[in-house]
């Protein structure tokens, strides 16, 4: 599997919050799936409430 950094910012109450993220996955669009996934189920965040600002392969 492949390791991207996933770079962006999530609704924290009023606020944005910046974020980066490093996650394994096959190809950019599943470790994008995959940091809407960790932010849900840790945070209660919904995808409209994440904006990925930028994914590089590391």
């Amino acid at each position: 599997m492949k390791s991207f950094i996933v770079k962006g910012k999530f609704k924290a109450g009023n606020s944005w919050e910046k974020f980066t993220k490093q996650v394994e996955s096959q190809n950019e669009k599943n470790a994008t799936d995959k940091v809407y996934s960790v932010f849900g189920s840790k945070h209660g965040i919904k995808r409209s409430q994440i904006q990925i600002e930028s994914i590089a392969e590391e």
